[in-house]
């Protein structure tokens, strides 16, 4: 696997390599300190396979850095590493197609386990944001632990619960389509339906309470 992390500080990036190399010893693992040079090597290492991204870069935003790397790479996971942590900045990069989102402040072993969750096709959410750190109710999400045990449970179809696992992978509904074979309409039902059933409003918070019910969900591309 190649692996691009893209950091203004050379400190960090030196630390990430280390990390993913613990992980995976094969690992290449090519860095960048602004956008511009991240944006050039995505589009020069087409076996690029994950961009871990800061998003305090010093050129560019680094949530219109992941907004131009999922739409011109859409099969390359992003995960956003960085030291903003709270619940607006994690609802917004996973709404642009983050994979991930780690902060700075988690520690090594939190790391680790983060990035083997995303290499097996999962998408890590911190902890602290499944747990909102407000009442659920005020949103109409589930508290961490409760609701019910299973999709099944909710009213959700098999087919469903696939769009629901492909979701929870960042996967755009054109994705979908594709990987299932469906028309985009149907897709689009279904997506509303899972919405409904999860009582959301957006494909953000469904990810978010699926993580919060405790759901492992596979998805056709985990057969």
């Amino acid at each position: 696997m190649k692996i691009l992390v893209v950091d203004d500080h050379a400190l960090i990036r030196d630390a990430l390599r280390g990390v993913l190399k613990e992980l995976k010893d094969d690992a290449a693992v090519v860095d960048a300190a602004d956008s511009r040079h991240a944006l050039r090597l995505a589009d020069e290492n087409p076996d690029l396979g994950l961009v871990l991204l800061d998003l305090n870069l010093p050129d560019r935003s680094g949530f219109d850095v992941l907004a131009e790397l999922r739409g011109r790479h859409p099969a390359i996971s992003v995960v956003v590493l960085s030291a903003l942590s709270d619940r607006d900045s994690v609802a917004r990069a996973l709404d642009l197609g983050a994979t991930g989102f780690i902060p700075k402040s988690a520690s090594r072993e939190v790391m680790l386990s983060a990035l083997r969750l995303v290499f097996s096709g999962g998408l890590y959410i911190p902890p602290e944001i499944l747990g909102w750190r407000e009442s659920p109710a005020r949103r109409g999400l589930p508290a961490a632990g409760s609701g019910p045990g299973s999709p099944r449970e909710l009213g959700l179809t098999e087919r469903q619960v696939e769009i629901l696992a492909l979701m929870m992978q960042g996967k755009s509904n054109k994705a979908i389509c594709r990987t299932l074979d469906l028309a985009e309409p149907t897709v689009k039902n279904h997506v509303t339906a899972i919405l409904k059933a999860l009582k959301v409003t957006n494909r953000t918070e469904a990810v978010i309470a699926v993580g919060a019910l405790g759901w492992q969900l596979r998805s056709p591309l985990d057969s």
